[in-house]
């Protein structure tokens, strides 16, 4: 495999590392509306259910991306 082959393989893994997190951050923000439905809700808390499911998303893509470049560190070129 060429050097470019095996970055455009890299990026395309942490991208899909990014999606995964920033996924499963919504669905836990989401989850906040089970957990406490007086303050996220999608009626009238749906602000608060945002914010929370956004925050989420962030942290869980960044956590997504830590882990995926402790596996897979920038390639080296050949």
């Amino acid at each position: 495999m060429s050097a470019w082959t095996n970055f455009q393989v890299w990026w395309r893994g942490l991208v899909a590392a990014a999606i995964a997190g920033g996924a499963n951050g919504v669905i836990t923000g989401f989850a906040a509306v089970g957990i406490d439905p007086q303050h996220f809700n999608l009626q009238a808390g749906l602000r608060a259910t945002l914010a929370i499911a956004g925050v989420s998303a962030a942290m869980s893509c960044i956590i997504g991306v830590a882990a995926y470049l402790k596996q897979s560190p920038l390639p080296q070129g050949q």
